[in-house]
C-alpha cells in the first residue's frame, strides 16, 4: 500500500476512491461533479457519450461516470500489450500477486479499452489503454450519478461456499434502448435477479427473478445467478441471452422482464459441465453474426445466431453424461485461456489472454476467427 500512495503523490491521487463530495452542476444525465465513493468494480459497460457505467457489488451501487473519451473512431489500430499485468502492476508501484484484473470494456465511440483492477488491500482501480498506454482514470472532481440497488443481500450473506452473496448482487452489467441492465442476487425468495434501470437514473429500477432448467444438474434453479449475458433480436423479438455457470445458455424475453415478475427462461443449449462463462459478446461477418463467448475451463465458444434462431426446442431433460453438451450446436475456437473480451468492431475483439508461456497478454483478434 505505502507504494501505491507514492505512486498517488506523484499525479495518481484520483486512482484512490474517496469519500463523494458533490457541488451543484448538472449536466443533460443529472450528473453531480464529485469523488464517487466506489468500494469495488466488478463489472464494466458503457452507454452514450463515453458515459461509463461501474458495477460496486461491494456496496450494491451503480455509478455512471462521464469519462470524457467521447470522440468517434471508426477504424481503431490493433492492440498488441505483452505482460500487461507486469505493466499495470508497474504503473501502480506494486507487484503482480497484489493485483487482479476484474473486467474489460470498450469505449464504442473512442475504441479505447478500459480496464478495473482490485488491489489485494482493497483498494479498486479504473484504467484506460490507449493503443500500448496505459494511464490512470481519475475520479476526483469528475460528472457521476449513482443508484443503489434495492432488495440486495446482506453485506454479510455468504453461501454455502463462504462467499460473499453481497458482491454477487452485480453478475454483469450491459445498456441497451435507454436502460442499464444488471444481472445478479436479490435478497428475494428466488435469488436470480436481472434488473432494468432507465438511465438518466430516477428512483426507478424494475426487478423480475429468472428461472432456468439446467441440463447438467437435472433440474430447475432459481437462486443461481447470471454470469455473462447479451441481447438480441430473434424474428423481430428481443432477448435477454444468459449464460449460467456449468454452462446452459438461456434466452428470455425482455419485454417480459417487468417489475414483478417471474419469469421461465428457455434453455436452449448446454454447453459443458465443469466450466464458467466470462464474457459474451456479439461480431459479425456479412450478413451473419456470431455469439462469441469465452470460458473459464473451455477454450472460446462461436454459436451462430441462425442455429439459435432456427432451435424452437427448450431442453428439459438432464444431459446423460457428465461435461456432455446439448442443445444449439456451437464450435470451440483456437483460443484457450482467456480471461476476458469485449467487441472491438464488428468483426474484432479485444482478448485478455494467459499464454501458453505464462505471459497475460491484451491483443486484437483478426476476423478470420469468424
Amino acid at each position: 500500500m505505502k507504494k501505491i500512495y507514492s505512486v498517488l503523490a506523484v499525479g495518481l491521487v484520483g486512482l484512490l476512491l474517496l469519500a463523494t463530495t458533490t457541488r451543484s452542476a448538472r449536466n443533460q444525465y443529472g450528473f453531480l461533479i464529485g469523488t464517487p465513493s466506489i468500494k469495488s468494480i466488478n463489472a464494466l459497460t458503457f452507454g452514450p457519450d463515453g458515459i461509463l457505467f461501474i458495477g460496486d457489488g461491494k456496496s450494491a451501487t451503480v455509478f455512471a461516470i462521464d469519462t470524457k473519451d467521447a470522440a468517434l473512431v471508426e477504424k481503431p489500430n490493433p492492440i498488441d500489450i505483452k505482460n500487461i499485468d507486469q505493466k499495470i502492476a508497474a504503473l501502480l508501484g506494486t507487484e503482480v500477486k497484489n493485483i487482479t484484473i476484474q473486467d474489460i470494456a470498450v469505449n464504442p465511440k473512442s475504441k479505447n479499452v478500459y480496464c478495473a483492477v482490485q488491489h489485494s488491500d482493497g483498494t479498486p482501480v479504473l484504467l484506460r489503454i490507449e493503443g500500448d498506454k496505459i494511464s490512470a482514470v481519475s475520479l476526483d472532481a469528475i460528472p457521476f450519478s449513482t443508484l443503489a440497488l434495492t432488495n440486495v443481500p446482506a453485506e454479510d450473506a455468504k453461501d454455502k461456499r463462504g462467499e460473499s452473496l453481497r458482491v454477487a448482487a452485480i453478475s454483469d452489467m450491459g445498456y441497451a434502448d435507454g436502460k442499464v441492465m444488471v444481472s445478479g442476487l436479490s435478497n428475494q425468495e428466488f435469488g436470480s435477479t436481472f434488473r432494468s434501470i432507465p438511465f438518466p437514473f430516477t428512483n426507478a429500477q424494475d426487478q423480475a427473478s429468472l428461472e432456468i432448467y439446467h441440463a447438467a444438474h437435472g433440474k430447475y434453479e432459481t437462486m443461481a445467478p447470471i454470469k455473462t449475458f447479451t441481447t438480441t433480436e430473434i424474428k423481430g423479438k428481443k432477448y435477454l441471452l444468459a449464460s449460467y455457470t456449468c454452462t446452459p445458455l438461456v434466452l428470455f424475453p425482455l419485454d417480459e422482464l417487468k417489475a414483478g415478475s417471474h419469469v421461465k427462461g428457455r434453455t436452449v443449449a448446454e454447453m459443458g459441465s465443469g466450466n464458467q462463462p466470462l464474457d459474451i459478446i456479439t461480431l459479425k461477418k456479412g450478413n451473419e453474426s456470431f455469439l462469441i463467448m469465452a470460458n473459464s475451463s473451455r477454450p472460446v465458444f462461436k454459436v451462430r445466431y441462425k442455429n439459435i434462431e432456427a432451435y424452437q426446442g427448450s431442453l428439459t431433460t438432464p444431459v446423460v453424461e457428465n461435461f456432455a453438451t446439448a442443445g444449439v450446436d456451437f464450435v470451440s475456437l483456437p483460443l484457450t485461456n482467456v480471461i476476458q473480451l469485449d467487441k472491438l468492431d464488428d468483426t474484432r475483439m479485444i482478448l485478455l489472454q494467459r499464454r501458453s508461456n505464462g505471459n497475460l497478454d491484451l491483443w486484437t483478434s483478426n476476423d478470420w476467427l469468424l
